[in-house]
């Protein structure tokens, strides 16, 4: 039986975890990422977390042959490098270099989204699919690609950002620096704040009482929990929201025709409340959905696993 290690680094936490070649976990270990810190104190941190998770799975340094670590960055294929990993505050910085100071031994290095993609693929809601788009609907919108089995870089190397691909020309800012990104109109952040420009447009919703008249208590869950109820303001945050999404994966789906498409991350927690007008205006926007079937549109299932597990395999796959 063969082992794997893990790690999925994130702005609040870093997650660590040992699987066999069933993807079966044996250990899991987190601890606080703590982003303000020197880039040497979290990199330390990730090479303990993940010797404590070996010990915790029985095993020891030699029963792995790799190391292998998702992070929220664009990876330059020339030199292994983060590019930038802007809730950390790291530019160009060497992951892989820093973390051999701590633990001498081979790392394999990725886009976070890309891990989960390839995770959801090997052992997930995508398990037999070949071709397949994740996005993540969280604070951003996260992405990744998976093409004939593989995590899909690109021309360049670089990979790809499918949450910021230009939705709205000219439109919404987005924490990128650009305007009119797919991020800025399907993620959390963006639910709400049309949630807060609702309320301010309709001061009877029920969305106020909801949040308890303070605005800085609105969640991403805010508007669907108002429009389950038949709240008419939260029933147009909703119908927005779906709206972008599904016009964002419409044409993401005309552009590289995955054969499925999985939606992880807070927002996908609304199930099929969400999922099925997602399917429906899909099937609209698709160019040719006629003659050609639009993809299956799942929820993720593996949750926070799915970037351990796609870490773990990158010498691998």
């Amino acid at each position: 039986m063969k082992y794997y290690l893990g790690i999925d680094l994130g702005g609040t936490n870093i997650a660590t975890g040992v699987i066999n070649e069933k993807y079966e976990f044996l250990a899991h270990h987190h601890v606080t990422t703590l982003g303000t810190r020197p880039f040497e104190e979290v990199v330390r941190d990730m090479a303990d977390a993940a010797r404590e998770a070996l010990h915790k799975a029985g095993l020891t340094e030699q029963d792995i042959e790799y190391v292998g670590v998702g992070a929220p960055s664009t990876i330059d294929p020339s030199n292994q490098h983060i590019v930038f990993a802007n809730n950390l505050g790291w530019k160009d910085t060497d992951l892989i270099g820093e973390f051999r100071k701590n633990w001498d031994i081979p790392v394999r290095l990725a886009n976070d989204a890309d891990c989960a993609a390839l995770g959801e693929s090997l052992a997930g809601a995508a398990k037999g699919y070949e071709n397949v788009l994740l996005l993540t609907l969280g604070t951003g919108v996260g992405g990744g690609f998976i093409m004939n089995k593989k995590i899909f870089l690109g021309g360049n190397g670089f990979g790809c950002e499918p949450g910021h691909m230009t939705l709205v020309y000219n439109g919404v800012p987005c924490t990128c620096g650009r305007r009119g990104c797919l991020e800025a109109y399907a993620s959390v952040t963006a639910l709400i704040r049309e949630t807060i420009e609702m309320i301010a447009a309709y001061p009877g919703t029920i969305m106020r009482e909801m949040c308890g008249n303070d605005l800085r208590e609105i969640s991403g869950r805010t508007a669907f929990d108002a429009a389950k109820k038949g709240d008419e303001a939260a029933l147009r945050v909703v119908e927005n929201y779906v709206n972008y999404l599904a016009a964002g994966i419409g044409s993401l789906v005309t552009s590289f025709r995955p054969t499925v498409v999985i939606l992880g991350g807070g927002v996908s927690n609304e199930g099929d409340y969400l999922l099925d007008p997602v399917r429906r205006l899909v099937g609209e926007t698709v160019y040719a959905a006629d003659l050609m079937e639009p993809p299956a549109i799942l929820r993720a299932t593996l949750g926070n696993d799915a970037g351990i597990i796609g870490a773990a395999m990158l010498g691998v796959s």
